[in-house]
């Protein structure tokens, strides 16, 4: 299970420091990064990819037929708490 405290740019940042290019874009419940993954990568680099995007809420790889491969990460983004989930009207 990832850590809440992992962060998308934190992700980013050490994919990019493994020799990554990746791009990171803002959803509304999530923040998702996703790096092009060059042809060939060693076998060490693949094992230190996978040490980071494990640290993620999701992750996966796309293959296409054309030979690109795009990695991609999401981290989830945190729901605010409420004090009265049932609203106005509906109090004890």
């Amino acid at each position: 299970m990832p850590a809440p405290e992992v962060s998308a740019g934190t992700l980013a940042a050490r994919l990019s420091a493994i020799g990554l290019t990746t791009r990171m874009e803002e959803h509304a419940r999530h923040t998702s990064i996703e790096a092009e993954v060059p042809e060939p990568l060693p076998a060490e680099t693949w094992r230190e990819v996978l040490e980071v995007v494990s640290k993620a809420d999701r992750f996966g790889l796309l293959a296409t037929s054309l030979g690109g491969r795009t990695l991609w990460a999401a981290v989830n983004k945190a729901v605010p708490a409420t004090s009265d989930v049932r609203g106005p009207g509906h109090q004890r």
